[in-house]
């Protein structure tokens, strides 16, 4: 496994939280960023089960309190 001072998430796993916490839909991320809803949902998914949580709330206070995404 890669370095952890770089943060438990992929630069891309980072930028759709960061676009979740937005209010976007899994669909308007998708658009955002140039790739598929079924990738989104592979990012969020992954990220789940990295921290061990069930839903997309739980991750996101996760990873708030871990400060890997901050709400702007």
């Amino acid at each position: 496994m890669g370095s952890m001072s770089t943060g438990l998430l992929t630069k891309r796993e980072k930028e759709v939280f960061n676009l979740l916490i937005n209010n976007m839909s899994t669909k308007d991320i998708a658009k955002s960023l140039g790739i598929s809803e079924k990738t989104v949902r592979n990012h969020i998914s992954n990220t789940m089960q990295k921290l061990g949580v069930k839903g997309r709330a739980q991750a996101v206070i996760e990873l708030l309190r871990l400060k890997e995404i901050s709400i702007d």
